[in-house]
């Protein structure tokens, strides 16, 4: 099933937490994967960092494409064209980095694949949106000012659409402080998908957290 660059935007959106992830062995990136999706967040950010880390990218994309069409696997730590075109040759339907690249934004629009750069000042963040990012990524999110830079810049920038990486934790304390200030989505890592859980392989911990989190969003939105 295609997922267009609108249906993936608003997947994004609903979903409000964005499991970031990456692992050398392809099962067990299928299992945190799966994990993630019957927690309720299907849209997975699958970080380029190990050696060949988009063979394992491709091998799971391939995979859930029959195994659970529901699951919508993206791309993060993406600093330029050719490895953004790579991933999306191997079915990436969202692109994420740490930096702002403008012809990594290109290939994207090209594609008609969302892309959601790092960014850490308003100026930036312009900057992306002038390049067609609709979804922006704030990072480091809690270096660059946190909820606070965000309120700032939503003041004078309303229709701005940001997600932040770093910084946003899964409590309630966390999501209220941020999805107060008025971001969209959050990037969550090691604190959703922890080094604990993955050493026990204790999966559905990991769906547990995921569906706690989730839900905890929503509540903060008015969404439960």
């Amino acid at each position: 099933m295609v997922k267009d660059r609108m249906a993936v935007l608003t997947a994004l959106m609903d979903q409000g937490v964005i499991p970031v992830f990456y692992h050398p062995d392809v099962e067990v990136c299928k299992k945190v994967i799966q994990a993630c999706a019957d927690g309720g967040a299907p849209c997975i950010e699958f970080t380029n960092r190990g050696d060949f880390a988009s063979h394992v990218f491709y091998e799971v994309t391939k995979h859930f494409a029959s195994a659970d069409p529901r699951v919508i696997m993206g791309v993060g730590s993406i600093v330029d064209a050719p490895t953004a075109g790579i991933y999306i040759a191997n079915g990436a339907k969202f692109v994420v980095g740490p930096i702002l690249n403008a012809d990594v934004a290109k290939v994207c629009n090209r594609r008609k694949i969302p892309y959601s750069p790092g960014c850490g000042s308003a100026s930036e963040i312009s900057y992306a949106e002038e390049l067609g990012c609709e979804i922006v990524k704030v990072f480091p999110g809690s270096s660059v000012g946190g909820p606070d830079f965000i309120k700032a810049v939503l003041g004078p920038m309303p229709w701005t659409r940001i997600m932040p990486t770093g910084g946003v934790d899964p409590d309630e304390a966390s999501v209220k402080k941020w999805f107060g200030a008025g971001i969209v989505a959050a990037g969550m890592g090691s604190k959703l998908i922890t080094q604990e859980l993955l050493d026990a392989g204790d999966y559905a911990g990991i769906t547990a957290k995921v569906r706690e989190t989730v839900e905890l969003i929503k509540k903060v939105r008015g969404k439960a």
